[in-house]
């Protein structure tokens, strides 16, 4: 199943198609898409029922397929190659920050450069679908609603000032594009091992697969679980790979004018043009 949020709307893709979710189920689901996840088992099994479209699949509609998530969390040097590139031993317990709810976006919003040195970090991002408190890692993939793209766009400036703000450094305004839509484990074939990347105006910068996480999903399940119960509609993105902008020798930032693709194989692609905010 792929979950969608259309200008606003929930909505199932059926292909180049979609269905509007309280159209196609006469009210019993309303239009919102963050108040699905409280109901995500009631969907799934209404999905199966859905064959008819409302409507096209239209890309400029789509929007954050997580809107308003309660819980953001985000994980840092969680790949093998990136803690490499950057100089950092690997981490032996998730090295977790959040990304202000207020800082997410959609999948092909434009990203607001506010300074000079403002760099990318695509990532597989998991929504939870069930509570998850106290999760064995063997059970932690059920507690998924699914998967989809994050750009963990970094102010690295504001990120390493007054002894690295991590949280403030990745919420400015806009800063967390997601999308295209909710993809559900068992679409994916093999959900641990995803190839993903991105380019910027063409130049791919990040090419690497979920394989080399050091936390994979249902490791990250199962640590955060143990601290504190993980909410239906909360975000985990899970870490970038190598091949950041900061680490580059010389380091490369995103510019206006720039267009910076990523992508996630079984997910789809997201698009978002970088302009000016000054």
């Amino acid at each position: 199943m792929k979950l969608a949020n259309v200008d606003g709307r929930a909505a199932l893709v059926l292909g180049d198609q979609i269905a509007d979710v309280a159209t196609a189920s006469r009210g019993r689901f309303g239009s919102d898409p963050m108040a699905l996840y409280d109901r995500w088992d009631e969907l799934r099994a209404f999905a199966t029922t859905v064959t008819a479209p409302t409507g096209p699949l239209v890309e400029s509609a789509l929007r954050n397929p997580v809107p308003r998530p309660r819980q953001v969390f985000a994980i840092g040097l969680n790949y093998r190659r990136h803690a490499e590139e950057t100089g950092a031993a690997l981490p032996e317990v998730p090295a977790v920050f959040t990304k202000f709810p207020a800082s997410l976006a959609g999948p092909f919003d434009d990203i607001v450069v506010e300074g000079p040195s403002v760099d990318w970090e695509v990532e597989l991002v998991a929504v939870i679908g069930r509570t998850a408190d106290r999760v064995p890692r063997t059970d932690a993939w059920s507690h998924v609603a699914g998967v989809t793209i994050g750009q963990d766009i970094s102010d690295r400036h504001l990120q390493f000032a007054a002894g690295a703000q991590f949280s403030l450094g990745k919420s400015r305004r806009g800063y967390g594009p997601m999308g295209p839509w909710i993809v559900t484990p068992d679409e994916l074939g093999n959900a641990d091992d995803l190839a993903l990347g991105c380019s910027v105006n063409g130049d791919t910068m990040q090419d690497a697969r979920t394989t080399d996480l050091v936390f994979d999903v249902p490791g990250l399940v199962a640590e955060l679980s143990a601290v504190l119960p993980l909410l239906p509609g909360d975000v985990i993105f899970t870490g970038t790979p190598a091949g950041v902008g900061v680490a580059r020798q010389p380091p490369r930032f995103l510019r206006p004018g720039d267009t910076l693709e990523s992508w996630i194989e079984g997910v789809g692609r997201i698009r978002n043009l970088v302009v000016d905010g000054r």
